[in-house]
């Protein structure tokens, strides 16, 4: 036995986390890609109502909206006695996955110390710069807009074992991004992706669908 199969390898579905003061990505891979995810898109238009020469116009991209839910079990962990699993269940997975709603706790210090010394202007820490990534040709940088946990089953110290965990995550594009930010190029090169998979999935002969040969234009 060679240990080859014919199976193709699963890529998994994963959201990476990066922070100006850590150069380290987290990426947090899901444990069991989800079934199904929702992937809402709603045009950015130009014009208002009655603005007939805008009527076609684009501001941009438009504004996408994705919603899934993951999956967390650690009943294979504790079968192999693995010890993280057996003293803190899906905690460490868990927190990985909220630590993307907050500032760094060290910029959050900082500020308490500029607010108390007086300093009268202080900016807003920036939540980590989150990509969502599902498959090489889906590298998108994103927000997460919602996120519940159901925790299902606890071990005898309370810790999470299973849970489900619904997100809501918003898509930047550069509308959104400066240009300072990875982010920016890496919408544009997905919209370039997308774009070639259109031509591909697409059709040039209006025949096909009208019956005879049609000029529309």
């Amino acid at each position: 036995m060679t240990g080859l199969t014919n199976s193709p390898r699963i890529l998994k579905g994963a959201l990476v986390g990066m922070d100006i003061l850590n150069p380290i990505p987290k990426v947090i891979a899901f444990q069991y890609n989800p079934d199904s995810l929702t992937r809402t898109l709603k045009a950015r238009a130009s014009g208002g109502d009655g603005a007939r020469a805008e009527a076609m116009r684009l501001s941009g991209a438009p504004e996408e909206d994705i919603t899934l839910e993951v999956e967390i079990d650690a009943t294979d962990s504790l079968e192999n006695g693995d010890a993280t699993a057996v003293d803190m269940g899906i905690y460490p997975q868990l927190s990985a996955l909220e630590m993307l709603l907050y500032p760094a706790s060290s910029v959050v210090i900082a500020n308490t110390v500029l607010m108390a010394t007086g300093t009268i202007e202080i900016v807003p820490p920036a939540a980590p710069f989150t990509l969502f990534v599902w498959g090489p040709k889906r590298v998108l940088p994103v927000r997460i807009t919602s996120f519940s946990i159901t925790e299902e089953a606890h071990d005898v110290n309370l810790n999470p074992v299973r849970a489900k965990v619904s997100l809501g995550l918003r898509v930047l594009s550069y509308n959104d991004l400066s240009l300072t930010s990875p982010g920016y190029y890496m919408f544009l090169a997905h919209q370039v992706v997308k774009e070639t998979m259109a031509t591909i999935g697409s059709i040039n002969d209006l025949s096909a669908v009208m019956g005879s040969d049609v000029n529309l234009l």
